[in-house]
C-alpha cells in the first residue's frame, strides 16, 4: 500500500448489480453537472472513515459479504433541494452498516454518526428550479422496485475520482 493511499480518507459504499449501476449512473451522467461528476453512482455507507482503518474495514467488509446479498428496494424519489436521488430501503444492508458504525464508533465523523439515508444520487449541486423539475420528471411513472445489491467496497478519496482501494462480493 503506498503512503499515498494511506492518507486518503475512506469511503464505504454498496454496490449496485450491473442492471441497476448503468441504469443509475446513466441518469447521473445525463443529470449531474459534468464537471463535478467525478463519482460513478454509488450507495454510501460512511463517508469519511480513517486512512489507517483500512486492513480493518477491508477484514469487516470482507467478512459480511461471506452470505447472502441483502435486499434491496428503491423507494421513491427524494428531492434534495440542489439535486435528485432514488432512496433506497434495505434493513438488511442498515443492519450491515450498524455492525460497521458499532465497530468504528471511535473513529466515525460526525457526518457518520448518524442513521444514513440510503440513496442513489442522479443530480446534485444543480439550480432549485432545475432540480425540482426532474424530480417530477422522474417521479412520473415511478413505482418502487428491488435494487441489486452484489457486494461491499472501499475507495480512497483525494478530493476527486475516487480509487478502488478493495471490494468484496456478496455469496448467493
Amino acid at each position: 500500500m503506498a503512503s499515498e493511499s494511506l492518507a486518503a480518507p475512506i469511503v464505504v459504499t454498496a454496490l449496485m448489480g450491473a442492471a441497476d449501476f448503468a441504469w443509475a449512473d446513466g441518469l447521473r451522467r445525463a443529470h449531474f453537472p459534468a464537471e463535478r461528476n467525478l463519482v460513478p453512482a454509488h450507495i454510501t455507507l460512511f463517508h469519511h472513515l480513517p486512512p489507517s482503518a483500512l486492513a480493518e474495514v477491508a477484514l469487516r467488509l470482507k467478512r459480511l459479504c461471506a452470505g447472502p446479498p441483502p435486499g434491496a428496494r428503491l423507494a421513491e424519489v427524494m428531492l434534495l433541494g440542489r439535486g435528485v436521488a432514488y432512496r433506497v430501503e434495505s434493513p438488511e444492508l442498515m443492519a450491515m452498516r450498524e455492525e460497521l458504525a458499532e465497530a468504528f464508533a471511535g473513529l466515525l465523523s460526525s457526518q457518520d454518526r448518524g442513521r444514513p439515508r440510503f440513496h442513489v444520487t442522479v443530480q446534485n449541486k444543480a439550480e432549485p428550479a432545475e432540480a425540482k423539475a426532474l424530480a417530477t420528471e422522474l417521479r412520473r411513472g415511478f413505482h418502487p422496485r428491488p435494487l441489486a445489491i452484489v457486494g461491499l467496497a472501499a475507495w480512497h478519496y483525494r478530493g476527486g475520482p475516487w480509487e478502488l482501494a478493495m471490494k468484496a462480493s456478496f455469496w448467493g
